[in-house]
């Protein structure tokens, strides 16, 4: 929603502006520089990108209006299904959650976690780390394990919104060529009068004027706001991975899903009361 507002706020203030000053709306109306700037532009995104990147981009575009990452609710659930994971190891022994690590489908334990079984990235990350636990690992080699795995993750998301970044970068360019083909177009107007010449004139900076608003009231925010849910969505895989190698370092389970949740941004990371009421609420029921 704060997407389509902003873009209503943009555009409002530039047109706005722009008909206070006495501007004429109808001079802007240029179908030609349209389709040479927009044209460029998709051309390029297709020449630079690979069929996987430019699927990545279609699928970002519905993240615009929707939110980065977990929700508070989520990262409840996910610390207090990770608790219960861990206490459950501590009391039985890892080989008791061995049959739930590998058919998570038919676990009765990870059915108590919709919110997170609907999350399959964030599902099989924490599944194959455990996997590796419990064959036995060394606490620092499976962090180091981990690190590099969520940097590949990190790097294949941005691939997308540096994508649309680049795009957003040669706009103005693709702006000053059809400005630059706009005044070639009027050279060949000079024995028509100043009237015909203004107007071709006019028709040619409305090229310029399109790409330099394109790339910096539209694709460099959209680029920037999907960069910044890149991050949003990377701390499930932090907060994972600081919950399960504390673990492996031998820290008590309710000590484990604290240093996770101290790395989550403050819009949705649980207070320790909150996190702490929660686990309570799960061993009643239990």
């Amino acid at each position: 929603m704060l997407v389509i507002i902003g873009f209503i706020v943009v555009t409002g203030s530039i047109l706005g502006g722009y008909v206070l000053h006495h501007g004429n709306l109808a001079v802007l109306y240029q179908p030609t520089e349209y389709i040479i700037i927009g044209g460029a532009a998709v051309g390029a995104l297709i020449v630079g990108s690979s069929p996987k990147v430019l699927k990545d981009i279609l699928k970002s575009f519905k993240k615009l209006l929707g939110g980065g990452g977990a929700s508070k609710k989520t990262y409840m659930e996910l610390l207090g299904m990770l608790y219960n994971l861990f206490s459950k190891i501590r009391k039985e022994g890892v080989l008791a959650v061995e049959a739930d690590i590998e058919d998570p489908k038919k676990s009765k334990f990870f059915a108590e976690y919709p919110n997170i079984m609907k999350n399959h990235h964030a599902m099989e990350f924490i599944l194959d780390n455990l996997r590796v636990f419990v064959i036995g690992i060394d606490p620092m080699e499976l962090e180091e394990m981990m690190d590099m795995e969520i940097e590949t993750h990190h790097e294949e998301a941005l691939q997308a919104p540096t994508a649309i970044t680049g795009v957003g970068d040669a706009l103005p360019g693709f702006g000053i060529v059809a400005a630059v083909l706009g005044i070639v177009i009027t050279m060949g107007k000079m024995s028509e009068g100043p009237e015909a010449i203004g107007r071709s004139v006019a028709a040619a900076l409305v090229g310029t004027f399109l790409g330099i608003l394109l790339a910096y009231g539209y694709v460099g925010p959209i680029a920037t706001n999907l960069t910044g849910k890149v991050a949003e969505e990377a701390k499930i895989y932090e907060a994972i991975k600081v919950a399960i190698v504390s673990f492996a370092k031998d820290m008590p389970p309710q000590m484990a899903v604290e240093a996770a949740r101290r790395v989550l941004f403050s819009n949705v990371k649980p207070s320790f009361s909150e996190l702490e009421e929660s686990v309570r609420k799960k061993k009643k029921k239990k």
